[in-house]
């Protein structure tokens, strides 16, 4: 994903749900700027809106997804990570660890937003912040800053079927409470 943000002048997506490609549909064509959608080959859940915020949130690239009372850290994912960033709340909150999922669709979107928004969402107040993607970090560091977390894939990636190689990478609810809880 960091080669394709590297381009200049295209807004690279990756929607969590159905709701979210929707809405990055409508922001593209509003937009009127090349774009770059990239969908996981995994059959996604869609997110209960009920529990969630509203899709809408994809305009400002990045949005709360779902908070929680007084959150220690906050995981910002994308696409298919986002669910993954979920079921770690979840964990988390059985153990009284409370934290706020923030769904990164579009990072060039959500770097256009003024600081009061970037504040609003990325609090730094909380200054644990934790990045998951299924890519390399190259660029989280700007915006989880020195103390984050970079859940990532640093190397080329392997064939086989995908909940194997999200444990043996890293990306299990475990491996990522296992994360969190050491850094707070």
């Amino acid at each position: 994903f960091a080669a394709l943000r590297a381009i200049p002048g295209l807004d690279v997506i990756r929607p969590a749900d159905a709701n979210e490609v929707v809405e990055a549909w409508r922001q593209i064509i509003i937009r009127k700027r090349a774009a770059g959608v990239l969908l996981s080959r995994q059959n996604l859940p869609v997110f209960d809106r009920e529990q969630c915020a509203p899709a809408a949130g994809v305009a400002h690239g990045a949005y709360i997804l779902k908070d929680s009372v007084n959150p220690v850290a906050v995981i910002i994912a994308t696409g298919s990570e986002v669910s993954l960033a979920l079921d770690v709340q979840n964990s988390l909150a059985l153990e009284g660890v409370h934290v706020r999922v923030v769904s990164a669709p579009c990072l060039e979107w959500f770097a256009q937003q003024d600081e009061s928004y970037k504040e609003l969402v990325l609090p730094s107040a909380i200054p644990l912040k934790i990045s998951i993607e299924v890519g390399i970090a190259q660029g989280w560091r700007e915006i989880i800053g020195d103390r984050g977390i970079s859940i990532s894939l640093e190397h080329f990636g392997a064939s086989a079927d995908a909940s194997r190689l999200f444990n043996e990478f890293g990306f299990s609810v475990e491996s990522v409470v296992q994360r969190i809880k050491a850094a707070l």
